[in-house]
């Protein structure tokens, strides 16, 4: 098609304006400016953000021309001469950041990077496909297959900056061989740290409640503020889930791959019953290559936002799930579902069958026993005081073709002297791991916080140096620790120090988690676990 001098995008057949694959395409100059003048530099960076956009496929060719505009727009700008250099393969972090030291430039923005996160959004929307289009592309895929549809969102999620590709990458990750299987263990250095100045306003920011928080479908669009991120570049998919409105979207700091996130439409507060185990399951079945898990629904156990109802899963198999049954549990009226307890430091019950109903009636009958169990013995309150006690984490996947769930028994009862909770990281612990293990960490990946990251790297140097390790201020928590791996190493080297430091960092792991079982691996815990079983079976 020719007329009025269009060309056709042979991609998608629509009319096009100009053809930029006809033009010459030169690398991107990253050198000294030949031109001058604020407006030439806006240009080359907006045209470069747009080509970003093209090339990753968020953009149709022939939506150019609308997105430069609305990215004039956001500047302020109401002229635009188009550069005449041709730029491929773009790095969307450094022209991003060229955008943003303009806005600050033009003092559209402060130079924060609260504010910064803000408006980069806003940039970003102005090369995204609206909702409706992206639903539709999934929905497309997900007839030929799921695994499609999912590779087609997750990749829109990243290309959009929605995920930071360059913040995720920052984490430091990496596996420490245990005596459970290959544990996961990440730094996150993703979740960038609020500045003083963007603190201060916050305080003064008007407290809303749209969105109600950060899992609700409000956020979708939402243009955000300092106390709230921007949410402009989010696309969320609806979906079904046990014949309710539910959505289905990427976490943006990925802790795994394909970290996903299934949230009810509605504000409604976490719970742990038969209907979580079902909803667990209908996703599954509609995602077979994804678990599903959920938090518990108990402060200290439940990891956060327990305010909305909601799951998280994801395309990644866990040191839990290749972990092995250890000891077999039949239970009455269930022979049909193999049952048993996993080779795990927490208490883990793992049901598999043909048939996820019944495996649903036996999670249900295991969590109601499980919410009234006592045994004092074994230091196992269903209440005190009329507080609850006793929760479930489930997580549930396709294992060949078969059903499969993992029960993890919970209890977040306090004392004074665990404070935090007696089934939490311990004290002597606090210097790794302080916060509550959730979903994630119950899974076998630890999320450790980004003062490691500074932490671990000072350690190192101490001790190749032979310094005192207590004479330092923010690394004389480790020094007990340090003091009691160190004579298990012949030899401390420059070479061998991080080596040594992530190896033990995952030991310590495994002991949180150890903590963090109600049942303890030792005859006597064995023998309170299979009381409870029994129990079970009435």
């Amino acid at each position: 098609m020719k007329a009025m001098g269009l060309q056709q995008d042979g991609k998608t057949g629509v009319p096009v304006w100009h053809k930029s694959e006809n033009r010459k395409k030169v690398p991107v100059f990253r050198g000294k400016r030949d031109r001058k003048g604020e407006k030439s530099m806006l240009s080359e960076s907006i045209k470069k953000l747009v080509q970003y956009g093209v090339e990753s496929g968020i953009t149709p060719e022939c939506e150019r021309i609308y997105a430069t505009n609305l990215l004039l727009d956001a500047f302020g700008e109401s002229e635009y001469t188009e550069p005449e250099t041709e730029y491929a393969k773009i790095n969307l972090e450094e022209t991003l950041n060229e955008l943003l030291d303009e806005a600050v430039k033009r003092g559209i923005i402060e130079d924060s990077i609260v504010y910064r996160d803000l408006f980069d959004t806003k940039l970003m929307n102005c090369l995204m496909p609206r909702p409706a289009q992206v639903q539709r592309e999934f929905w497309d895929a997900y007839k030929e297959d799921p695994e499609k549809a999912t590779d087609y969102f997750y990749k829109l999620s990243q290309d959009s900056n929605y995920i930071r590709r360059y913040r995720v990458k920052k984490d430091q990750k990496w596996t420490v061989d245990s005596e459970y299987g290959k544990i996961d263990i990440t730094i996150n250095l993703s979740k960038p740290e609020k500045d003083p100045k963007a603190i201060a306003a916050a305080k003064l920011v008007k407290s809303s409640s749209y969105p109600k928080c950060l899992l609700c479908p409000e956020n979708e669009g939402y243009a955000g503020r300092v106390n709230h991120p921007a949410r402009e570049n989010h696309r969320i998919i609806p979906i079904t889930i046990n014949d309710s409105p539910w959505g289905f979207q990427y976490s943006p700091y990925v802790y795994y791959n394909e970290h996903c996130i299934v949230f009810n439409s509605q504000h409604t507060p976490m719970k742990i019953e038969r209907n979580a185990f079902i909803k667990l399951f209908d996703f599954v079945k509609q995602f077979p290559h994804y678990f599903l898990g959920s938090n518990a629904d108990l402060p200290i156990v439940g990891g956060s936002i327990l305010t909305h109802d909601h799951f998280q899963g994801g395309c990644y198999e866990f040191a839990m799930a290749k972990a092995p049954v250890e000891k077999e549990l039949e239970f009455k009226g269930f022979e049909d579902v193999k049952a048993g307890i996993v080779k795990w430091p927490m208490s883990v019950i793992r049901l598999n069958g043909t048939d996820s109903g019944r495996i649903v009636d036996l999670a249900d009958k295991i969590l109601k026993a499980w919410r009234g169990y006592t045994d004092e013995a074994a230091f196992i309150f269903a209440e005190t005081d009329g507080e609850p006690h006793n929760t479930i984490t489930p997580i549930a996947r396709m294992r060949d073709g078969r059903f499969e769930m993992d029960l993890v028994l919970r209890n977040n009862i306090t004392t004074k002297e665990h404070p935090l909770g007696v089934y939490h990281p311990h004290e002597r612990l606090h210097h790794i791991k302080k916060e509550n293990i959730g979903l994630i960490e119950v899974m076998g990946l630890a999320v450790l916080p980004a003062r490691l990251k500074e932490e671990l790297a000072l350690l190192a140097g101490y001790m190749t140096e032979g310094k005192d390790i207590r004479s330092s201020e923010t690394i004389a928590k480790h020094a007990d620790w340090v003091e009691e791996f160190l004579p298990k190493y012949k030899t401390v080297t420059e070479e061998n120090v991080m080596d040594i430091l992530k190896t033990e960092v995952g030991r310590v792991f495994a002991e949180v988690l150890e903590d963090a079982g109600v049942y303890k691996r030792t005859g006597e815990g064995r023998a309170a676990f299979l009381r409870f079983t029994d129990s079970v079976n009435g």
